[in-house]
């Protein structure tokens, strides 16, 4: 239990420092002055000054901010103020924090193909495994065996592998193979999934390979955040259930996560990351996506909203939002018990 509150603790202070510290960086380059950079809320427990700018750590590591001079409207007119930049630089900070985690997935999957999982190589028409209990390994197929024909038709790459395979389900196929330098035939029926006939073999990977470890990682980012926003869809059209997680949820996933590998880890942070991502750029009043869109009125208008509405408007979408959170955690609890 405490290994699993300190790996939660550890997924979120990354998630949420990578986060804040894109509004961090952005601000700095705008020449906005950043006058505080908190990770946690409530008491604080460790804090220094550093080139104008107050860095704190408090008791509850669940969030954090970065305070910026302007944000207070009795603020306004000093040097480095926020609300003195122009709409596309205050655009910029705001995003730059969702961007940031999800650049923080592309990194956690990157590392995870890079140390891990290996990349797969799809120019190869080896085989890597060949899955217990399945058709392969009923008909004799073993893990290195090089497949150089199905049906008679040669194949150059592991797409053409899998292509030839899933277009005869449940109709026996003669793979042609070489194994330790001799060449072998080997009749297999691929089982149907879905129309698609799949025999159980997997390409072979390979690891530190850095170029195609990032390309995977931009891969199953934007992978991951299409699946999201059709999850999103569904739960609003009732199609599934909305089914929410939310820090209690989340430490249990975390501890189920730990005993499959440190792998694994990678990978659910990498997700919980792109969520985070995803759910600040909605227009939810006290998220960043609400201050995107204040931002949009602005330029449409031609004049800013009302501050005095606009913080407002943010005070009472973080109430929402603390006892959204309150309610959601109790769920989980209930779920736990």
């Amino acid at each position: 239990m405490f290994g699993t509150i300190i790996a939660s603790i550890i997924i979120f202070g990354l998630l949420i420092f990578v986060h804040e510290l894109g509004h961090f960086l952005a601000a700095r380059r705008a020449g906005i002055k950043v006058l505080e950079f908190a990770l946690g809320f409530g008491k604080e427990l460790i804090g220094w000054e550093g080139g104008g700018t107050h860095y704190s750590i408090r008791l509850f590591p669940l969030g954090g901010f970065c305070r910026l001079l302007g944000e207070d409207p009795d603020e306004r007119g000093q040097a480095g103020n926020f609300q003195d930049k122009s709409i596309p630089s205050r655009f910029a900070v705001i995003a730059a924090g969702p961007f940031m985690n999800f650049a923080l997935a592309v990194l956690l999957f990157t590392l995870l193909y890079f140390f891990f999982l290996g990349v797969p190589q799809q120019q190869s028409t080896r085989i890597g495994e060949v899955i217990p209990g399945s058709r392969a390994e009923l008909a004799g197929l073993q893990s290195g065996d090089e497949v150089l024909a199905v049906d008679g038709a040669y194949v150059n790459n592991w797409q053409e592998v899998v292509a030839r395979i899933n277009a005869k389900p449940e109709q026996e196929i003669l793979l042609h193979l070489r194994r330790n330098g001799e060449e072998r035939f080997i009749a297999v029926t691929p089982a149907d999934q879905q129309g698609k006939g799949l025999i159980g073999i997997t390409p072979e990977y390979k690891r530190f390979m850095l170029l195609p470890s990032i390309v995977w990682g931009f891969n199953y980012t934007w992978i991951f955040i299409k699946l999201i926003f059709i999850s999103f869809y569904q739960m609003i059209a009732g199609l599934i259930p909305a089914d929410v997680a939310g820090p209690v949820g989340i430490v249990a996933v975390v501890g189920e996560v730990m005993q499959a590998g440190l792998s694994n880890l990678f990978s659910l942070a990498a997700i919980i990351s792109i969520n985070l991502g995803i759910i600040n750029l909605l227009p939810i009043p006290a998220l960043d996506g609400s201050r995107l869109l204040f931002l949009l009125l602005e330029g449409i208008r031609g004049k800013p909203i009302d501050p005095q509405k606009e913080g407002f408007i943010h005070f009472v979408g973080f109430a929402v939002l603390i006892m959204l959170m309150i309610f959601i955690s109790f769920q989980d609890i209930f779920r736990l018990l």
